[in-house]
């Protein structure tokens, strides 16, 4: 059975794996940054040809400044270490998201990977960075609108998105059992189909994805159709 081109993941869950284990927040998002290893691996195994995840939201700076500088360090090791694997794998890397707040360097050192990726032909690895899918949106009708677009359509607003030229997912997994979309691709998800886990992002695995993709192919995609 076919499997989904374009799988997003909320990654949920991490500041709860650590609290379990009494340990602080900060080993959650290590482990977490493991799992995103794994899984950015395990789907290109699959076949699978977009890759989305939900790293750090435009909510997420209410969260305590110390947290917040130890992502900032993760992401940095991630982009400037462990990314280099991915890179010479094929894979590419696309940032949804404004990175104006984030640290000069950070920033350089993403768009950095983001050029030189940006020529491979393997999986296309998108990761949410200050996102917010109203922002986005708005971000798109304000482009529109600088282009001197008289009269927006479908096809016009997604070509203003973040996501230009990407297929919209498929597939949404959100892990840690929320039953929310928490502001993340409102547009892109009209048709997508859900898949909620209970699992907490760093305990999920390649099975768990695996498992995620079986169920969306029992189901039967009509689109608003019969």
């Amino acid at each position: 059975m076919s499997v989904p081109l374009h799988v997003a993941i909320i990654m949920d869950g991490n500041g709860r794996w650590a609290k379990r284990r009494a340990l602080p927040r900060v080993f959650g998002h290590k482990q977490g940054v493991k799992t995103v290893k794994n899984i950015v691996k395990a789907a290109d195994a699959l076949g699978i040809k977009v890759l989305t995840l939900y790293a750090f939201s435009t909510e997420n700076w209410k969260r305590p400044q110390k947290e917040i500088g130890a992502l900032f360090s993760l992401l940095k090791q991630f982009i400037k270490i462990d990314f280099k694997e991915f890179a010479d794998a094929g894979i590419r890397l696309r940032i949804l998201g404004d990175l104006k707040k984030f640290p000069k360097d950070l920033q350089k050192e993403i768009i950095e990977v983001v050029k030189t990726t940006s020529r491979n032909k393997g999986l296309q690895l998108n990761i949410a960075l200050n996102y917010g899918a109203r922002q986005e949106l708005a971000r798109a009708f304000n482009l529109a609108i600088k282009k001197g677009v008289k009269k927006v359509s479908d096809k016009i607003i997604s070509s203003f998105l973040y996501t230009a030229g990407q297929p919209d997912p498929d597939l949404l997994i959100r892990t840690s059992g929320e039953q929310r979309i928490s502001n993340f691709l409102l547009w892109q998800i009209a048709y997508s189909e859900i898949y909620v886990t209970k699992k907490l992002w760093p305990d999920f695995s390649d099975k768990d994805l695996k498992e995620a993709i079986k169920e969306y192919q029992k189901r039967e995609r009509r689109f608003g159709g019969i």
